[in-house]
């Protein structure tokens, strides 16, 4: 109130008024924040999945071998394991000032850009020590999703978490792009290992972000026993999802909303090889085109949460999903052609990030403020499970089946949860937002158990 005080007088308007635009003005620069996390999210990504595969792939690895390389995200699955220590633990000095989710972030991102380095600088020839240096990409970088998640889920309030995650969103699908075809055209002018170096770099600036980042407001500790602690990080958290109405068919639900997409997703880079294309095609196929689809999906993405509620805009994102992983059976059955290829990266960047922006606000909605980070953490490793476990036996199944049967069964792999989702709209009825505006909430249409 001082500050808008001193501002009314500045420019000349109410106290109100300059109240208002100081709301607008930080409201803008938490969803750039909210951007540049998103960067900082997703460019390791592609570097322990699509862009790892794409080098390995080049270097003439057996597609058994490529299968098995999604078992190197396992850290993204094993994630709620320490999840607790990000809720309960503050983190050591001199982060400790910085508060809990700042101090953690500023501890991991060093680490994160030092792990990125060691990849670049391994040799595919070698895969033990290559192997080693993703996981630990894939470690900090987990580590770093949940403390960016908890910061999202703490700062924004519930009416504005669409708009926080399509920012996110955002952010985050310009990271893959610079790190999935922009190291993969790279690659094909000044070799892996630069092109890998550069994005180490290019990794380091959402450093920044976390600088200018502002600490949410979080509710004052109690001193507790260990036991009141681990039964307060762990068995509290847990027992809150496991006892709501309808757990295990939500559980199950985000268990399988990925299958299809992590199936089909784990063989693309080899798929795109066998069906002829060189790598400067996929790059240039998934570089620009593929970016504008996602940026346009994330945003409609965020449109039919606030339309429609939360399950039903996952219902429809699903089914659209679903749709767009039938351009890898019909690739497959042209046998490469060009104008497939880029339909095939543009419709799925769309319909995934659309259904990203759906899926996400669903899983925020159903963690509970106090248990943000382990259990959002629980439920987005259950959301990779089918990746990071069925998905390394994808190169088997792609070996025997064949391609064009390969992706056929891709593209049911995702009814069962299509069925489920629709049985919890059923069970638990979602109400429809009102439309005028601020009145909706995004997670409005999310089902009862999954209401905060």
């Amino acid at each position: 109130v001082a500050r808008a005080t001193a501002l009314s007088h500045e420019w000349g308007l109410t106290v109100a008024d300059s109240l208002h635009c100081m709301t607008i003005l930080s409201s803008k620069r938490q969803l750039f924040l909210m951007s540049a996390f998103g960067f900082g999210c997703g460019l390791p990504l592609a570097l322990t999945g699509f862009t790892l595969r794409q080098w390995l792939t080049e270097n003439g690895v057996t597609l058994a071998s490529i299968g098995f390389t999604a078992w190197i995200g396992l850290a993204y699955t094993l994630k709620m394991l320490w999840s607790p220590v990000l809720d309960r633990v503050m983190p050591p000095r001199p982060w400790r000032q910085l508060g809990q989710r700042r101090g953690w972030l500023l501890l991991v991102q060093p680490l994160l850009v030092a792990a990125c380095v060691t990849l670049a600088l391994s040799d595919p020839a070698r895969p033990g020590p290559l192997v080693l240096a993703a996981v630990a990409v894939a470690i900090c970088s987990a580590t770093q999703d949940m403390i960016v998640d908890a910061w999202r889920i703490e700062s924004f309030p519930e009416q504005q978490q669409g708009v926080a995650l399509a920012a996110y969103i955002w952010g985050y699908r310009i990271a893959l792009l610079l790190s999935g075809s922009g190291v993969i055209w790279a690659a094909t002018e000044v070799g892996w290992r630069a092109a890998l170096l550069g994005i180490a770099i290019v990794a380091a600036l959402p450093i920044l972000a976390t600088w200018a980042a502002t600490e949410p407001a979080r509710a004052p500790r109690l001193a507790l026993t260990v036991r009141q602690e681990l039964r307060r990080a762990i068995a509290d958290p847990l027992r809150d999802l496991l006892t709501r109405p309808g757990a295990g068919q939500i559980l199950a639900f985000v268990m399988l909303f990925k299958l299809g997409e992590a199936l089909a997703h784990t063989m693309a880079p080899s798929f795109y090889r066998a069906m002829g294309f060189v790598p400067r095609d996929v790059a240039y196929a998934t570089g620009l085109p593929g970016l504008a689809a996602s940026l346009l999906g994330a945003a409609a993405g965020g449109w039919l949460v606030i339309r429609v509620g939360t399950g039903r805009a996952l219902v429809a994102t699903g089914f659209t999903q679903m749709a767009s992983m039938g351009l890898y059976f019909a690739l497959a059955v042209s046998g490469g052609d060009w104008r497939i290829l880029v339909a095939k990266i543009m419709l799925e960047n769309f319909a995934e990030a659309m259904a990203d922006a759906a899926f996400i606000t669903y899983l925020s909605a159903l963690c509970r403020t106090g248990f943000t980070a382990t259990q959002y953490a629980v439920l987005s490793a259950l959301a990779a499970l089918g990746l990071r476990t069925l998905g390394g036996f994808s190169g088997q199944l792609a070996a025997a089946l064949g391609w064009t049967q390969f992706y056929a069964l891709t593209i049911f792999a995702a009814v069962p949860a299509m069925v489920i989702m629709l049985g919890l709209l059923r069970r638990f009825p979602a109400p429809v937002p009102a439309r005028s505006s601020g009145a909706s909430s995004p997670a409005a249409g999310s089902p009862g158990p999954g209401s905060r």
